[in-house]
């Protein structure tokens, strides 16, 4: 059997509905032939993977876990299953647009330097959703995040440099991360690379990815012609569970990826910025039923423990 050219790995938790219209839309908008779909259901309740074995049948492997493995180790199962020559990571809460996909192997072609590409992401209101890319955590940044001065200049490079200001996502430009909603890699680099480190439960597993890869020479780069549309988790941002998992994985990136004179400073800025978070809801007299992430902070300041 011909390889494909693209491996697709889609991984599916509870969101039947936004996974069948993912599944259709890369159907719809994607050469014929050229690619194999992998989709991993995480042991969903809500019947995903019988609704998505009822309509697509053979068109696509369906990997049913027993247990919810989490983001990192679902994508790490269908990687060891996929033949293409590239590896497209897919989240379930995304449509497929303009042959985007077709798009992104061609801009991977045209710059295989990179040897990690992405696109663009919209809302579905068509308006910019401009977390299809990052730059890394530097000690600047964290400055930045602890002082206050990227929430209140969120559209300057210098003041906000992990979103790279208001860059609207609209030219090719090399970028530190490109996060796996959309995110293409050869197979070859994926294997090498070990796939995503599974300390990373979910949150900043491309990231580590992403900052390993470009350790070894990779310049990863995003194009404006390859466009989909991503839901985003609906999570609320007074969501402190989230924004703890979030933060203790930026803490991970820093006590991996930072030299060890950097860390500590790193860290001080992190506990800065959660507790001048929690002074200033207790002075709004904010109600915090879920607690505060300061309050958590014996839990993320320690980041997740090294794997093996």
């Amino acid at each position: 059997m011909t390889a494909p050219g693209v491996s697709i790995v889609v991984v599916s938790y509870r969101t039947r509905e936004l996974t069948l219209a993912a599944l259709r839309s890369v159907f719809a908008e994607t050469t014929p032939g050229t690619f194999e779909l992998l989709v991993v259901d995480n042991a969903s309740d809500d019947g995903s993977a019988d609704a998505i074995e009822a309509e697509f049948g053979d068109r696509l492997t369906l990997i049913r876990s027993t247990e919810n493995l989490g983001f990192a180790a679902a994508n790490n199962l269908a990687g060891e299953r996929a033949r293409g020559r590239l590896l497209l990571l897919l989240n379930p809460d995304t449509v497929v647009l303009d042959r985007a996909i077709d798009r992104l192997v061609a801009f991977a072609g045209e710059r295989p330097e990179a040897r990690i590409w992405g696109g663009r992401t919209l809302f579905p209101d068509g308006s910019l959703n401009p977390a299809s890319c990052w730059q890394r955590i530097t000690p600047w940044s964290t400055v930045c995040m602890a002082t206050g001065l990227r929430a209140l200049f969120r559209g300057s490079e210098w003041l906000n440099p992990e979103a790279m200001g208001s860059w609207p996502r609209d030219s090719v430009r090399e970028v530190d991360i490109v996060v796996g909603c959309f995110l293409l890699i050869g197979l070859e680099d994926w294997r090498a690379l070990g796939g995503f480190d599974l300390r990373y439960w979910m949150y900043g597993e491309e990231a580590d990815l992403c900052l390993r890869a470009r350790a070894l020479g990779a310049r990863p780069a995003i194009t404006p012609d390859a466009t989909i549309v991503h839901l985003v988790g609906a999570s609320s941002p007074d969501d402190v569970r989230k924004k703890t998992l979030v933060t203790k994985a930026r803490v991970t990136l820093v006590r991996t990826h930072w030299p060890a004179w950097q860390r500590p400073f790193g860290l001080a800025m992190f506990w800065l910025w959660a507790l001048l978070e929690d002074v200033a809801a207790r002075a709004r007299r904010r109600p915090r039923p879920q607690g505060s992430l300061f309050s958590r902070r014996a839990d993320w300041l320690a980041g997740y423990p090294a794997s093996g």
